[in-house]
């Protein structure tokens, strides 16, 4: 088949190797436009771009989805098929171009994780188990008839990056299985509401900004060893340390483990050297792996070393 292939970050090239490598034909890419970032405003373009650049696929990078121009360019392609993987949402005059479809792979088994963040709610919540879903595009975010589903474990030191690059992988697999269905004309279409019927049930996994990053009072030491695995290596959760004399500093948290104490909710607890953790109701967040704000990441030996915390520091 002759593919059409939208994607922006590293998560969508795996996939987008994998067409490449197949009996499939990808004609054309479509990505975000070039961004000016940074200090020094360096030209960035994305990851489906350089790998397209690389291995020599035509590309387009549309501002507007519904640009006259860019409607024609993507049909001119005259693709059979458009896979999105990590995209946004496409306007029905797009999806509905090709004979075959659009589809679309979402990194959760739907109809859960509906939404932007899929893989760090997954971990926020708890889950023992993760996978991906093609589905075919429709109308709303997510709620496409389901062609395939793949499982993976989640295991209990595994963080959002780990899930991610395995579900990176898994992608190579499914979307060729999927192609492979559409393509023989074999596609036996589930709708999600025979998977969950109440709504109630569902979990979303809605955008995450900083404010959901914050480890507060009103966490447990389980729920914040969660956080940090779901927003680990990014955004990162953090935590506000205050000094005796109310200096207040911000570290980002990446990896932790849970530890009993008698010391109380707020409380520091510290050797000055190799130990540093953060007092829940009973229970202690050990920090291993943290970055102090405009540093880099480090392990929280280095980090001791260099900055002085005391007991009489508490966090909030």
């Amino acid at each position: 088949m002759k593919i059409v292939f939208m994607g922006t970050p590293e998560f969508a090239v795996a996939s987008l190797d994998a067409l490449s490598q197949s009996k499939h034909d990808v004609v054309g890419v479509v990505t975000v436009a070039d961004r000016r970032s940074g200090r020094g405003k360096k030209l960035n373009i994305s990851a489906v771009k350089d790998y397209a650049i690389n291995n020599n696929i035509d590309i387009l990078q549309p501002e507007k989805l519904k640009d006259l121009d860019f409607i024609t360019q993507l049909k001119n392609w005259n693709a059979d098929l458009f896979i999105i993987v990590a995209f946004r949402m496409l306007p029905k005059v797009i999806w509905s171009i090709p004979p075959k479809g659009t589809f679309n792979i979402h990194g959760s088994l739907l109809p859960q994780y509906r939404g932007a963040a899929p893989i760090n709610h997954a971990i926020i919540n708890g889950d023992k188990k993760s996978g991906l879903t093609t589905f075919m595009i429709d109308e709303k975010i997510d709620t496409g008839k389901i062609i395939l589903q793949r499982e993976v474990a989640i295991l209990n030191d595994d963080d959002a990056g780990v899930l991610h690059d395995n579900l990176m992988e898994l992608s190579r697999e499914i979307v060729i299985d999927t192609c492979n269905i559409i393509e023989n004309n074999k596609l036996k279409l589930i709708p999600q509401k025979q998977i969950i019927e109440d709504v109630n049930k569902l979990r979303p996994a809605p955008k995450i900004f900083k404010e959901h990053c914050h480890i507060t009072h009103s966490f447990s030491a389980k729920k914040a060893q969660l956080l940090v695995r779901g927003l680990s290596p990014y955004p990162a959760a953090f935590v506000e340390l205050v000094s005796p004399q109310g200096q207040i500093i911000s570290l980002k948290l990446f990896k932790t483990s849970i530890e009993n104490t008698s010391s109380a909710i707020g409380e520091i607890t510290t050797d000055g050297k190799t130990f540093m953790g953060i007092c829940f109701e009973n229970t202690c967040l050990k920090i291993h792996d943290l970055q102090l704000q405009s540093k880099k990441r480090m392990q929280i030996g280095d980090f001791l070393r260099g900055f002085s915390i005391s007991k009489d520091w508490k966090w909030q």
